[in-house]
């Protein structure tokens, strides 16, 4: 492994560096397998199978918020969403390549007719057949194509664990279809995309790889290729001012990458973002575009991941934020607390003014025990939202904050509208006039 400094500084805000965010002695107490089932976000049962986890309804309000980050993200970033399916002929792997080089990591075929059908490993090969089931003009690249879709890989018993390592995968995938002068912009875009994804969520980076072929027979021979796609990434790594390493024997089969690197509770390091070149795959299914001159001509493939995979994601988020969720993330965004019965018809108001807001309430009455109790079972939520007969004749509402903090009570409306522009927002901050920061 090589390390190297990219010439000049780092831009002010890029990336905010650090260490693992917990001391040691909180690692167990972070570790999102225990905290994703005390938090009833997802589970696993034998007889659905190892490395299936199903989600439960707060995980899965949670997935669904982050999802919808991505979505819109990239639709702001010009991106066309596609479907595929998760299946597909065993020739399409064959043609990409998966067959010959990640069949290892692959579910056996199955037979169907007169031919067999595979589960995918990967999302690229639907995605290159879906850019030539139409002509293309210059004009229209760089064609920005993205999709969260399923996929499968049939990993070792041994090595599962949480929602780190599973065999149902949902990966935020994305293909950019460019011409070799935009693959630059194309990657500095999507290491911004990235970025910003990682100070909404609240994580921080360990480091940034440069991930390069090594020895042995998994990679596809074709060393101008590998050249070409090596010093594109190595100009866009330069130039962003990014400190980074190169790694050799870390690269997808058909081309290098950038990994965006991040540490687990443990301090475990792994994958989480990437952006690749890819000229295989562009020559194996003859995707071409039609230039100024009026020949056809091929395009280059930018393969972008801004979270990588939801599962992987969820469960780096548990553990950075022990279950203390970014507020516009968190399956309850505000626990709705009534003093005494009393105050229950106007916890209930308060509620259905949450949902028409967007934001995701939850009551909890005296039937949950004391109010000590209930504002230590909501600990976790990012407010909340205390209402006792003061609060309910002077249409009030108290605000109690996650990190302890107490705003004076203020009118329902000012509280929800203020809740709601930072959740909008996606802020870290927990109240405006609070700076942000990883």
């Amino acid at each position: 492994m090589t390390s190297r400094k990219a010439p000049g500084r780092v831009a002010p805000g890029l990336f905010v560096w650090g260490r693992s965010p917990f001391p040691r002695e909180e690692t167990a107490m972070h570790d999102h397998r225990r905290l994703g089932r005390e938090l009833e976000l997802f589970d696993t049962d034998p007889l659905i199978g190892a490395g299936l986890p199903y989600w439960l309804p707060d995980g899965a309000e949670l997935r669904h918020t982050l999802e919808e980050y991505v979505r819109a993200a990239e639709r702001r970033a010009g991106y066309r969403h596609v479907y595929s399916p998760v299946l597909g002929k065993r020739e399409l792997y064959e043609r990409s390549g998966h067959w010959a080089h990640y069949s290892d990591d692959m579910f056996p075929p199955m037979d169907l007719g007169d031919g067999q059908v595979v589960l995918r490993p990967s999302l690229c090969p639907h995605h290159a057949v879906i850019y030539r089931s139409r002509s293309h003009s210059y004009r229209e690249l760089p064609l920005r194509m993205a999709e969260l879709g399923g996929m499968y890989r049939a990993e070792l018993s041994g090595v599962l664990g949480g929602l780190t390592r599973v065999r149902s995968i949902q990966l935020n995938d994305a293909h950019i279809f460019c011409t070799v002068d935009q693959v630059a912009d194309e990657a500095r875009g999507a290491l911004d995309m990235i970025r910003k994804a990682y100070e909404a969520l609240g994580i921080r980076p360990a480091r940034f790889r440069l991930s390069l072929p090594g020895p042995g027979g998994k990679y596809v021979a074709a060393p101008e290729l590998w050249r070409r796609s090596t010093a594109l990434l190595t100009e866009v790594l330069d130039a962003s001012g990014l400190p980074y390493e190169a790694a050799e024997g870390e690269a997808a089969f058909y081309g290098p990458k950038i990994d965006v690197q991040v540490k687990d509770a443990a301090g475990r390091e792994f994958t989480l973002s990437t952006v690749q070149v890819d000229f295989h795959q562009p020559e194996r299914f003859d995707l071409h575009y039609i230039g100024a001159d009026g020949a056809k001509h091929r395009p280059v493939m930018v393969h972008r991941s801004v979270i990588g995979s939801v599962e992987r994601a969820v469960a780096h988020l548990i553990e950075q934020h022990g279950g203390a969720f970014p507020a516009w993330l968190a399956p309850k965004q505000l626990a709705v607390l009534p003093v005494s019965d009393a105050e229950l018809p106007d916890a209930e108001a308060l509620a259905a003014r949450c949902a028409g807001l967007g934001l995701r309430a939850e009551i909890s009455g005296r039937e949950r025990g004391s109010l000590g109790a209930r504002v230590r079972e909501a600990r976790l939520v990012p407010y909340q939202a205390v209402i006792g007969a003061a609060e309910a004749s002077a249409g009030l509402v108290a605000l109690r904050l996650r990190d302890g903090r107490r705003p004076d009570p203020m009118p329902v409306g000012e509280a929800l509208s203020r809740i709601a522009a930072l959740t909008a927002a996606h802020s870290t901050a927990l109240w405006d006039g609070e700076a942000e920061g990883l």
